[in-house]
């Protein structure tokens, strides 16, 4: 793992255990850090998703980013219940880089199912004022295009067999760093 990732991991670990009133190691200072960047920050325990919480565009510093999408991902992702101290201990921290967003230009459901590239695409959807996106790393659990996309839809609020010519696909690649099975 790179001196990067390493760090980073290292930040969003610190952050979180600070919110509980534990203190870290302190994390070396890279140049890297206070360039603005997007990430998001997963949190898992025994392989189940626990928290994930993160940033599209790049609107802070990357040690900015995150911290808060850290304690974001451990205290304030609507799906879970705040992180406890004693979970913090067999909590696995994942941080996510992402790239910029490019927009995908398609003409139909069909043309994005085939422009898509399964496990290495992260991908945004908006449609009549709603938003989501799925991470690269969510091919693990949908390897199918066309299950990948509608899943998305259903998380953005959609109808599976949504489509409308309104709809709009960006998409983006990450580079992660994920700590040990805890």
């Amino acid at each position: 793992m790179d001196e990067l990732g390493q760090v980073l991991l290292q930040l969003a670990r610190r952050s979180i255990g600070e919110a509980l009133g534990e203190a870290g190691p302190a994390t070396p200072d890279l140049p890297a850090l206070h360039e603005h960047a997007a990430t998001f920050v997963t949190l898992t325990q025994a392989g189940e998703l626990r928290g994930c919480i993160g940033s599209l565009e790049a609107h802070r510093p990357l040690i900015d980013d995150v911290r808060a999408n850290a304690r974001a991902a451990a205290f304030r992702d609507p799906r879970f219940p705040p992180l406890t101290r004693d979970e913090l201990a067999h909590t696995r921290v994942e941080v996510s880089l992402l790239s910029p967003a490019e927009p995908l230009f398609v003409t139909d459901e069909a043309d994005a199912l085939t422009r898509l590239r399964p496990q290495v695409d992260g991908l945004i959807l908006a449609a009549g004022g709603r938003r989501a996106t799925f991470l690269p790393q969510v091919w693990e659990q949908l390897p199918e295009p066309a299950v990948f996309l509608a899943r998305l839809k259903q998380k953005a609020g959609l109808p599976a067999a949504y489509w409308s010519p309104e709809l709009r696909l960006w998409r983006y690649t990450v580079q992660k760093w994920q700590e040990s099975p805890r």
